[in-house]
């Protein structure tokens, strides 16, 4: 079953990793060896791809919630769409 709730805080969670990965590159890459920053590159881009894995998988999870409920998924969308119109209808 799809749970955003597990989506959600995992994709915080490499936001989180990534961004301190890439503070951590910009103050050492001013007086840290080529070495050290090809490293944190190396860690940035593990983070980034294990990043990319995980919205693949929920991508996957989501189109197949979707096949198997074609109708309540047409519903959801239209509800939404009325939704939305009636928020951008009232600004």
């Amino acid at each position: 079953m799809f749970d955003t709730g597990s989506m959600n805080d995992e994709l915080n969670a490499m936001k989180i990793d990534v961004t301190r990965l890439v503070n951590k590159a910009g103050e050492q890459k001013l007086d840290a060896p080529e070495d050290r920053a090809e490293a944190l590159a190396d860690q940035i881009k593990a983070a980034l791809t294990e990043l990319g894995e995980t919205v693949s998988e929920e991508q996957a999870q989501l189109h197949s919630l979707l096949a198997e409920r074609p109708m309540a998924s047409l519903a959801s969308a239209f509800a939404l769409g009325v939704v939305v119109g009636f928020m951008l209808r009232r600004h």
